[in-house]
């Protein structure tokens, strides 16, 4: 049984920022590929929206000279949920501040993890409201079904590649509430990578080691679509459309997610995968531990780790 208490002061994932050296490109990825929508312009950003969101936007992607991730967003269940983080916060090595300069969104307390990556609690947010060609025939659903490319439902999870497991996965569970699901062990007993919920989902947010010793980069964001079929789909979206695909379509050991790994233009790694995956509905979950002979086995199939999974991470490093 995990001694983490799950506060369920985080709600899930809001939506999360990424950087691209390739903003026309990446842009024409996430619209034309993945089927989301622009809803807003700011400076060097575009703001894009997953059609059954339910909040103003999905990614913010904004140019700069190499890719990466920027901020995370994390709704909180509530105005006093939001304060309860924010006292944990504030008496912890790094207090973060309050800012109210997001589109849609405040007032935000930005924080950082141990490694760096900085997020943003929040709950006062903006509803998304479809233009009158995006109305839905269903109420129940934010937007009309796009019927084109990978038709991408949602934000599901965010993969942080990280120096420093144990700090990072303590920082998610003790300082945010959330709850460890399952994690990868090294031969001396170390967790090498973390999985997070903070919601009835499986897991929100993922920490992996850097092999590169460096802090703060991006291992991929995945989007999920309804079904497995939607992701084999968007296998030959991408590959009649120049995108690279990394590894898959095939299902993970680890949560049992059906993946597609692709890298998008601006050369983030992007995971789609099938809505469907597990549900996490025990409060008294005991986290689930693979060891490197389990993982020495490869995933679900039997398909082995293709190595770049190791090594590719944004922004670049040397030693990609």
């Amino acid at each position: 049984m995990s001694d983490d208490p799950r506060t369920r002061d985080i709600a899930h994932v809001g939506s999360v920022e990424l950087f691209t050296p390739a903003f026309d490109e990446s842009r024409s990825f996430f619209v034309d590929l993945m089927a989301m929508d622009e809803v807003g312009r700011r400076g060097d950003s575009v703001y894009l929206h997953a059609w059954d969101d339910y909040e103003r936007f999905t990614i913010k992607l904004t140019a700069r000279a190499t890719a990466g991730v920027g901020r995370t967003y994390l709704r909180t269940a509530g105005p006093p949920a939001l304060q309860r983080r924010v006292e944990v916060l504030e008496t912890g090595p790094s207090p973060g501040r309050w800012a109210d300069d997001e589109l849609g969104l405040g007032p935000i307390y930005l924080t950082e993890d141990p490694d760096g990556h900085e997020i943003g609690l929040y709950w006062e947010t903006e509803r998304y409201e479809p233009p009158p060609e995006l109305v839905p025939s269903l109420k129940n659903q934010a937007a009309r079904f796009p019927g084109r490319g990978a038709n991408i439902r949602r934000l599901d999870h965010v993969n942080y590649l990280a120096v420093d497991i144990p700090s990072n996965v303590g920082f998610m569970t003790k300082a945010l509430g959330g709850m460890l699901t399952e994690q990868i062990l090294t031969e001396e007993g170390e967790p090498a990578a973390t999985w997070v919920t903070f919601s009835d989902k499986s897991y929100d947010v993922v920490h992996t080691v850097d092999r590169t010793g460096t802090q703060g980069r991006l291992h991929h964001i995945a989007l999920a679509a309804d079904t497995r079929e939607d992701i084999l789909r968007a296998a030959d979206v991408c590959l009649e459309n120049g995108i690279h695909i990394e590894t898959g379509p095939h299902k993970h050991a680890i949560q049992q997610t059906f993946f597609l790994y692709v890298w998008e233009p601006g050369g983030n790694r992007i995971e789609l995968c099938n809505a469907g995956a597990r549900l996490m509905l025990a409060p008294d979950w005991t986290p689930v531990s693979w060891t490197p002979e389990e993982r020495a086995k490869g995933q679900a199939w039997g398909l082995k780790t293709i190595e770049s999974f190791h090594t590719h991470g944004t922004p670049p490093v040397p030693a990609d």
